[in-house]
């Protein structure tokens, strides 16, 4: 690979190392919490190798080399190096890439999906490994998964037939995106749900991997009674078998855990949530899971907060498997006070947003939105914020909770740079960036997520709408024509687009609404009346700057060989930028006068953000709902497929000036908690270095 090409794939050096700060949130539970939330956090951490095992075939190989190079010398990096004859520089390279790698559960980033490389050579790697027989033992099962594939597609995860990785597919390198939509649209007809199961092609058909604890769950405990098919039409002749036992090992560990942190529950419906978490992990069965989703609604305002489970989608090209995740959590009593101010408010904002109550649920379910402060969140990456369950029938019924996870949002790496801003604007941005975002993310995931309603035939001849008329678009100024049918999930109808799309509508309600100068006032910014010049304004200002700025750096995660992108979030966020610059050059406009735009900066009109930015993105947020709304996905995919493609203007001129300015990504090292001599949990905190992230993964022996 070309030098320039490679530097994208090269590790970051060095990686943005921070502290997840928790000890004085842990230190004011109980005896009895401090024992729910230990036993919940080993239950997280001890599904580390299914994450592993679902982003490449070498990830986990990766991560026991590291560990045990880790073990051999105890943590003594300096004696390695001398050891492996590595220089002061070769060494650093060596531990920056695995504090990327423990940081992201794999050598794929998490945010993006592209495959990220050591600053070493094969003869540097070797050399490490050649220390101890183990290690060396382990290089070998990595050395050709380590480095640079010639084939770039490799270097992305994407469908196996298009070139690209993905271990949701296991040892099929020949499955084809059809084989699998076919066996996905079976599957659905029978109604197993998908997110915690991979698919393998096999000589005579496929099998579909159940990740269970059991590997012959009993028929009682099983979601399907039957469990072997003939297919037909295009796979006439293939079998379809259900094979239970997918991460046995590490399924089992997770039930237990779980069975102890139930013995600490604070409430019968805790406990019951363990339980049903406990029966779904050991058989296999999503349905008990969504009954755990279901209690976990009902369990409002807990001091130790939990979810964990298959969870988000984005990973899988298919966008239906879900990877594994958990986290465990103290509420911060003080920032929740807000949300749920903007809890009660919701059905008030609700009407605002630019469709009528035909594509709107009957009634606005207020669910538990917290600030939480995460003691430990396992999986390949963490968010700022989450809404879940995922589920649209419980959504639709129960409910769901919101949380934004505190001690995420205001983790800060030193000596931050900051691209694309003007000079002017960098005091405002500055200072009022992380609360604008905190704003953003409490709209994003409450009303965002949490509004609109999908147009059902929920069985055959019943309907969630009046059938006999139908709600009428706002689009066409019509009847509506669409709808999902009978077994239909909004993101089975919508496949790998969903993601990406709904985070999209999310972004924009969150858009639209913070506008509101109300809105603003809930989060103590302003008392509520219209001025975009004061300090509520300033809020606003930043809000807008940043999602501007988002959609510019958005480009780094856009891949220009398979001219796809690589993540969710940030395909939205260049789509929003899209729709600022769509509103004409009153508003936002992009300005540089460098050939290779160096000095690219945006402008954005403050005054003008009421009157054309608003009224922009309420426009596409409109036909972002309704295509939703009514399973119009030829609609929804136009739309999405046109605003969010990249021209060579952005191919070529603005994404190589974001590339030579980007900044790396956080990793987070995160403490452990461990069960002392006397029976107390104590909690172990690292130092937030490259060190430290791998002594803390270390320390889970049960891993």
């Amino acid at each position: 690979m070309e030098s320039e090409s490679l530097k994208q794939y090269l590790a970051d050096s060095p990686p943005s190392i921070v502290p997840l700060q928790i000890k004085p949130h842990f230190e004011a539970l109980s005896g009895g919490e401090k024992l729910y939330a230990h036993y919940l956090s080993v239950a997280c951490f001890a599904g580390t190798r299914i994450v592993l095992r679902q982003i490449s075939p070498e990830s986990e190989h990766i991560y026991d080399f590291i560990i045990a190079l880790h073990h051999y010398f105890r943590g003594d990096w300096k004696a390695l190096q001398k050891e492996a004859g590595l220089s002061d520089d070769e060494l650093a390279a060596f531990l920056d890439y695995s504090a990327q790698f423990l940081g992201n559960l794999g050598n794929f980033k998490s945010f993006g999906d592209s495959k990220f490389v050591p600053r070493l050579n094969e003869r540097q790697l070797k050399a490490l490994a050649a220390v101890s027989p183990q290690t060396l033992e382990i290089y070998e099962q990595i050395k050709d998964g380590v480095f640079v594939n010639k084939n770039v597609g490799k270097m992305h995860l994407g469908y196996p037939d298009q070139g690209h990785v993905s271990t949701y597919y296991p040892d099929s390198p020949d499955i084809t995106k059809e084989e699998i939509s076919i066996v996905s649209d079976f599957l659905e007809g029978k109604k197993l749900l998908p997110e915690n199961t991979r698919l393998r092609k096999t000589t005579d058909g496929f099998e579909v991997l159940i990740a269970s604890a059991l590997e012959n769950p009993g028929s009682a405990d099983r979601d399907l009674k039957e469990s072997e098919w003939e297919l037909e039409g295009k796979l006439k002749g293939k079998k379809l078998k259900l094979v239970f036992g997918d991460y046995t090992k590490e399924m089992s560990t997770i039930a237990e855990a779980l069975q102890n942190a139930k013995k600490y529950a604070s409430n019968r419906t805790e406990a019951s949530m363990m339980e049903e978490y406990v029966k779904s992990f050991r058989t296999g069965s999503l349905e008990a899971y969504k009954e755990s989703q279901r209690y976990w609604i009902k369990d409002k305002g807990p001091e130790v907060e939990t979810d964990i489970g298959f969870v988000e989608t984005y990973r899988d090209p298919h966008g239906i498997r879900g990877e594994w995740e958990g986290f465990v959590a103290m509420v911060n009593q003080e920032r929740t006070k807000a949300f749920g101010k903007l809890v009660e408010a919701a059905p008030s904002l609700i009407p605002l947003l630019p469709w009528d109550k035909s594509f709107e649920k009957d009634k606005f379910l207020s669910p538990d939105f917290t600030s939480l402060e995460v003691l430990t969140f396992a999986g390949s990456g963490i968010p700022a914020g989450i809404n879940i369950p995922n589920y649209d029938d419980i959504r639709q019924t129960l409910g769901f909770k919101n949380v934004s996870l505190g001690n995420v949002l205001s983790a800060k790496a030193p000596n931050e740079s900051i691209p694309f801003i003007k000079p002017s604007d960098l005091g405002v941005y500055q200072r009022c960036r992380d609360a604008a975002f905190e704003v953003q993310v409490g709209l994003h995931e409450l009303l965002g997520h949490g509004c609109g309603k999908l147009l059902q035939e929920t069985s055959p001849g019943n309907y969630n709408f009046d059938i006999n008329s139908p709600p009428i678009s706002p689009l066409t100024s019509k009847p509506v024509t669409s709808w999902y049918k009978p077994g239909q999930t909004w993101g089975s109808v919508f496949g790998a687009m969903a993601g990406s799309y709904e985070e999209c509508r999310a972004e924009c309600v969150a858009m639209a609404l913070s506008c509101d100068f109300g809105v603003l006032s809930i989060f103590g910014f302003g008392d509520g009346s219209e001025d975009i010049d004061g300090p509520a304004g300033d809020i606003l200002y930043a809000a807008y700057l940043s999602m501007a700025h988002a959609g510019i750096a958005a480009l780094e995660f856009w891949d220009p060989k398979a001219r796809k992108w690589g993540q969710p979030h940030m395909q939205a966020r260049f789509s929003i930028l899209r729709t600022f610059l769509n509103a004409g050059v009153e508003f936002c406009e992009l300005e540089s006068n460098a050939e290779d735009l160096g000095d690219l900066t945006i402008r954005l009109e403050r005054s003008k953000i009421l009157s054309l930015g608003r009224p922009a993105v309420e426009k596409y947020l409109q036909r972002l709902h309704i295509y939703k709304a009514t399973a119009d996905v030829e609609g929804g995919r136009k739309m999405y497929d046109e605003i969010t493609a990249v021209d060579d203007w952005y191919a070529t001129k603005l994404r190589p000036a974001v590339l030579s300015k980007k900044t790396p990504r956080k990793v987070f090292v995160q403490a452990n908690t461990v069960i002392g001599e006397d029976g107390k949990v104590e909690l172990r905190e690292y130092e937030a270095s490259a060190k430290g992230m791998i002594e803390s993964f270390a320390d889970r022996t049960y891993i």
